[in-house]
């Protein structure tokens, strides 16, 4: 079978192993159905998911213009602090930025790496965690908008990391942690402002990821460099697909790329 579409992140679901799916516009394909199966990658093309043209991609699947222009990549989707539609103040689309930044939000730790801080909107639980490879994440806070999840971010950052180590996590190079604990010592550091919303009680969520083999070395495959590849599929965690010579494609690094896929 011959699939064609352009890359957005694998949708997935929350099961006792974690599923996945890829929507290539005409197509709606269950990953973990190709475990074990050779899958050929072909890239073709570009395709914006801003402005839908064939242009070059130039970061999150938006082409240069786009990634400049569109609300969807404003500095406070990295830097939730910077975040200003609680003050009704416009960064690039003051109603978007209200419909988005005006939603409860998650302050959580999650351990895909390492134990690591992070800042979502509540409907993004646990769908945030998946896409992070996360093994074992909890809730800290739940505050009304982006703002003050933003700021209390930057308060347990001083103390505790931010970033996911990406080969650590696909090697399934990891040490379970007591998420309760580390909840419990970090809630002294977090700003008056959120201290109210602070979560007492709840337990951490585990993750499952459909992997039959972790790869030992893992190389990235980046398809404007080597547009044709074809490889045995083994495993799915974070985003990213893992094949048996331990190559891994990071499906959401290469949005907006237009594929064929055959398997």
């Amino acid at each position: 079978m011959i699939y064609q579409g352009v890359l957005k992140k694998m949708i997935t679901e929350n099961a006792d192993e974690i599923q996945y799916y890829l929507d290539l516009s005409n197509d709606f394909i269950n990953i973990n159905q190709l475990l074990n199966k050779e899958i050929s990658i072909s890239f073709l093309t570009y395709e914006c998911l801003n402005c839908s043209l064939e242009k070059e991609i130039y970061r999150q699947g938006f082409c240069k213009s786009c990634f400049f222009d569109t609300p969807n990549a404003g500095d406070w989707i990295m830097r939730p602090e910077l975040s200003k539609a609680h003050l009704g103040i416009e960064d690039r689309d003051l109603a978007y930025e209200q419909s988005v930044q005006l939603k409860p939000h998650i302050v959580y730790l999650a351990n895909s790496s390492n134990v690591k801080v992070g800042v979502t909107r509540k409907q993004q639980i646990p769908t945030r965690w998946i896409d992070q490879g996360a093994h074992e994440a909890i809730e800290i806070v739940e505050v009304p908008n982006r703002y003050l999840a933003g700021i209390t971010e930057i308060a347990l950052k001083d103390h505790i990391g931010d970033k996911t180590n990406w080969r650590k996590m696909l090697k399934n190079d990891i040490t379970d942690e007591s998420l309760v604990d580390w909840r419990n010592k970090l809630s002294q550091y977090i700003p008056e402002e959120a201290k109210q919303y602070f979560i007492e009680n709840n337990k951490e969520t585990n993750l499952n990821f459909p992997v039959l083999k972790y790869p030992e070395k893992p190389k990235s495959l980046i398809l404007k460099k080597t547009p044709n590849y074809t490889g045995l599929l083994v495993g799915i965690k974070g985003q990213y697909l893992i094949f048996d010579d331990e190559t891994v494609f990071n499906v959401r690094a290469n949005e907006g790329l237009v594929v064929s896929l055959e398997f």
